[in-house]
């Protein structure tokens, strides 16, 4: 996943790496949004079903965001909630997680042309 620096609230754009394309490269299409679907499970509420600030803030740094500030932490959940309900489903997190990955976004077409393929490879 995209995992910013220790400065990275100080200045977002500085020490940001971008591990998504490396684990699509690795994974495929199937296997990157397994692992997205994997990185959602570990950030949510349980009891909930869905990211919500508080779950986010207290399992930020299993994937290594523990340096990230509460208005980081408060804009992500921002960012991603496209329902407006304050919290983030598995598809808005998916999307999400694309959307921070310029690199993936633009090879986003083959992934999801790969995951199509394989889902109605029956059919086709």
């Amino acid at each position: 996943m995209a995992k910013p620096s220790a400065s990275a609230s100080a200045n977002p754009s500085s020490g940001f790496e971008d591990f998504l394309p490396i684990m699509a490269n690795k994974l495929g299409g199937e296997g990157l949004i397994g692992e997205l679907c994997n990185g959602f499970n570990l950030l949510m509420d349980s009891e909930k079903g869905v990211i919500t600030f508080d779950s986010l803030k207290k399992n930020s740094a299993l994937l290594g965001l523990q340096d990230l500030s509460d208005d980081d932490l408060r804009c992500m959940v921002k960012e991603g909630d496209f329902d407006g309900d304050g919290a983030l489903n598995q598809m808005d997190f998916c999307v999400l997680m694309f959307r921070l990955s310029p690199e993936l976004m633009e090879a986003s077409g083959f992934f999801l042309e790969e995951a199509l393929q394989h889902d109605f490879k029956d059919f086709i």
